[in-house]
């Protein structure tokens, strides 16, 4: 089997990669464990000064990395640039803060001494999706990696270059063979690796259906999982916002990366006062956006990173119109590309409300008044993240306590950050990635008691 990495502006085909024979998974999985027991004894110092030497790589080659990005997902060429330099300031982040979140804790009891460890537990898989290859990529190993595991990646097919590539700034970085490895694979043999003995956990980012199936292969082998999927994050605006700049927060949140990001602004929920304003704004400032090819500087909406994705965006557009929507902007499509679209009085029954909508497509809900418009965002089977735009903050802190998402950003766009946790609720998932949570997802939290 060979998996072919298409250009999605170009249609063209940038690489094609053979896949991993039995053996050679085999072979992987031994060197994995092999390394991990030496790795874990590396001191934590040591680790971390190789993960700045992969930050250091990382930033020197912004322009390199960043084009791989592009040409294998379409991702615009400014944003993989700054896709690349994120993942350095992860790789900082740990290096700087392991020693803190990994030191042993004093607890004090009836016990001469007790105190709760944080050990390295061994080989852990990671599946990757291709919309930032890179970033998703360094999230789970600068954290993984410092923590004295080591790391197996199953990447998404069509971007087995960029996980190449990644192993490849590991192996340049000075981290011992083994410690970091990538698996070309098709999703059907996935499980045979969760089940194998060297493996201790699994972590997925990808759809909801993936999660699933990732779930019920952890929970069948007993293998801890941290999953982070799918959202339909809402956007509230309150009649009392700075519709301006609640324009630019909102075209931000939803248009980067042409839309697919599981944490983009997806259900935007407009108080009815100011409806009319922001959606006219709103339109406005997306018909203003620069499409084209992402390898052009200057371009901000490229396309889709493959054809079908394009289609199936486009499917729930026309349904959602026949159920009544309005359309005031876009909805056309060629081939992976697909126009910015806005679509008008989208209401729960409508696929651009109730399903993750991964592409340019803003839907727009009208609702009666504040309350009515945390009612729709809480009703999403998802729940990864709310944005609330208003001047009075002290209203909208009653409304996080509220919140059942993973998240609530004020007056932002839902984004991630090394400092902050990350994760969602329902159907978005379980566990945290990011911040101390994200470092002690995958470690053996050991207690020590001496008398």
């Amino acid at each position: 089997m060979e998996f072919n990495s298409i250009n999605p502006y170009s249609g063209e085909v940038v690489a094609t990669y053979p896949a991993q024979s039995t053996e050679g998974v085999q072979a992987i999985l031994q060197r994995s464990r092999e390394a991990f027991e030496v790795w874990r004894l590396v001191p934590l110092e040591e680790r971390c000064a190789l993960m700045r030497e992969v930050a250091n790589i990382l930033r020197g080659g912004v322009e390199e990395y960043g084009r791989v990005i592009t040409l294998e997902m379409g991702k615009p060429i400014a944003e993989s640039r700054a896709e690349v330099a994120k993942c350095a300031l992860v790789c900082d982040y740990y290096a700087d803060r392991a020693p803190e979140f990994l030191k042993p804790e004093v607890i004090e009891t009836s016990a001469a001494e007790s105190y709760v460890r944080f050990d390295p537990i061994g080989s852990v898989l990671a599946i990757m999706p291709w919309n930032f290859p890179f970033w998703q990529v360094f999230r789970f190993a600068a954290p993984t990696l410092i923590a004295g595991n080591t790391g197996l990646l199953k990447h998404a097919p069509n971007v087995f270059g960029s996980a190449i590539t990644i192993e490849d700034i590991f192996r340049k970085a000075g981290f011992p063979e083994g410690v970091f490895q990538n698996l070309i694979l098709h999703h059907d043999a996935i499980e045979s690796v969760v089940a194998h003995k060297h493996v201790k956990a699994v972590t997925l980012t990808g759809s909801e259906r993936a999660g699933v199936a990732v779930a019920q292969m952890a929970g069948k082998y007993l293998k801890k999982s941290v999953l982070e999927l799918g959202g339909s994050n809402a956007f509230i605006v309150w009649d009392d916002a700075d519709i301006d700049a609640a324009v630019q927060t909102g075209v931000a949140a939803r248009m980067l990366n042409t839309g697919q990001s599981c944490i983009a602004a997806k259900r935007f929920i407009i108080v009815e006062k100011v409806y009319d304003e922001y959606v006219s704004k709103f339109t406005q400032a997306v018909e203003d956006l620069i499409a084209g090819d992402p390898l052009e500087e200057g371009t901000q909406v490229g396309p889709l990173a493959r054809h079908d994705l394009a289609d199936q965006l486009h499917r729930q557009i026309e349904e959602s119109i026949k159920l009544g929507a309005i359309l005031h902007s876009g909805g056309g499509q060629r081939g992976a590309f697909h126009e910015p679209t806005i679509l008008g009085e989208v209401t729960p029954e409508m696929p651009a409300f109730n399903q993750e909508t991964f592409g340019p497509l803003a839907a727009m809900i009208r609702a009666k008044d504040a309350e009515h418009a945390f009612a729709l965002a809480e009703d999403s089977t998802y729940g990864l993240g709310v944005t609330i735009c208003t001047t009075d903050i002290e209203m909208a802190r009653v409304y996080v306590e509220k919140s059942s998402d993973g998240a609530v950003f004020i007056n932002e766009g839902v984004k991630s950050d090394p400092r902050l946790p990350f994760g969602g609720t329902k159907c978005s998932g379980y566990g945290r990635e990011l911040a101390k949570e994200g470092i002690v997802e995958f470690v053996n939290t050991k207690t020590v008691y001496v008398k």
